[in-house]
């Protein structure tokens, strides 16, 4: 019982990390991030990521927004064998840039963004009792500057994950 409270106790602080309150894009402007985005890094404390990880390939993130402000987001993800089309759709929270998944248990917001080339994307996921964090650089072009990359890396730690889960996901022309 000894051994398992410091356990214990180190897991609720990593979730409180991965919880942590995340700034949003001041001034988030819906309709300039409207548009493609190709997903080009990730990290994240999920197991089921962790186990995928290094067989994925860049996706594509259609973004656009409903009349209520609501984001809608169209994924096309290169598996193994097909294209993995999923629809997800994020209602407006109070705050520009802060949208939730309440059914899915979702919270997603934009971190930073110029909108013309990147965008920093942070999602929390409540799953049962194990909530899971995951940050995204997405991109306008499949291609990722170095200078984009270091400051995607800078911001891991910031949000409460672990810099050594980070996969930079390698082109793809499927699934267009």
């Amino acid at each position: 019982m000894t051994v398992m409270l410091p356990s214990l106790a180190l897991t609720l602080l990593c979730l409180l990390r991965a919880g942590a309150e995340v700034p949003v894009q001041p001034g988030f402007n819906a309709e300039k991030f409207a548009g493609t985005w190709h997903v080009t890094a990730a990290v994240a404390n999920c197991s089921m990521f962790m186990k995928m990880k290094d067989g994925m390939k860049s996706s594509i993130a259609t973004i656009s927004f409903t009349v209520e402000g609501d984001l809608l987001m169209k994924l096309a993800w290169p598996m193994l064998d097909k294209c993995q089309k999923f629809e997800l759709l994020f209602q407006r929270s109070g705050q520009a840039g802060h949208y939730v998944a309440a059914q899915e248990k979702k919270d997603l917001r934009v971190v930073e963004t110029d909108y013309s080339s990147y965008a920093i994307v942070r999602e929390l996921h409540q799953s049962g009792q194990e909530l899971t964090a995951a940050l995204q650089l997405l991109t306008r072009e499949q291609d990722v500057s170095p200078q984009l990359l270091q400051k995607f890396k800078e911001l891991i730690p910031t949000v409460g994950l672990n810099k050594d889960t980070l996969v930079i996901l390698p082109k793809s022309g499927e699934c267009q």
